[in-house]
């Protein structure tokens, strides 16, 4: 039996908690993101993403992670700039987390055990890995930091239809 995601609070960058249970009925989009990356410019491909399906019901969630190369070493308050500043975010991004090793967050231990990467492994290989989940909070799918947010555009159709 699958998990359900939406259970899980986590702190938006303001500090605000905010219940994921609050996106039930929503498609999610969820990234571990870093500013300083070589996928960073994907937070262009994430918003125009968003902007185009919110209103059929996706919501985007980014998580900043500090955990690969140290790429996201800003404050919250410097992570809220960059993403505003550099490429228009208006989707919600919360505080940075760590996704792997004994500290990481619990929605990423659910996640990675729904879905797993490449020959099965649950750890994260690097920013911008992305997890596609359904309206009823459950994982549909994982897609490696190299697929492109514009390239899964018809498998976020699907879930939306879902």
């Amino acid at each position: 039996m699958s998990a359900d995601i939406l259970k899980h609070e986590m702190p938006l960058l303001n500090g605000q908690m905010q219940s994921l249970e609050a996106y039930r009925g929503k498609v999610l989009l969820i990234v571990n993101t870093a500013s300083n990356c070589g996928f960073t410019p994907q937070y262009k491909g994430l918003e125009a993403v968003y902007e185009k399906y919110q209103d059929q019901g996706l919501v985007v969630l980014g998580f900043p992670c500090n955990q690969f190369g140290e790429q996201e070493k800003g404050s919250s308050d410097e992570i809220a700039a960059f993403c505003e500043k550099n490429y228009g975010v208006t989707f919600p991004v919360f505080e940075k987390i760590e996704v792997n090793g004994d500290n990481a967050a619990p929605l990423y231990q659910e996640l990675k055990k729904e879905a797993r990467g490449i020959l099965g492994t649950q750890k994260i290989k690097w920013n911008f890995t992305k997890f596609l989940v359904g309206r009823d909070g459950k994982v549909i799918e994982r897609f490696a930091p190299t697929v492109k947010p514009e390239s899964i555009e018809y498998k976020i159709r699907r879930a939306l239809k879902a």
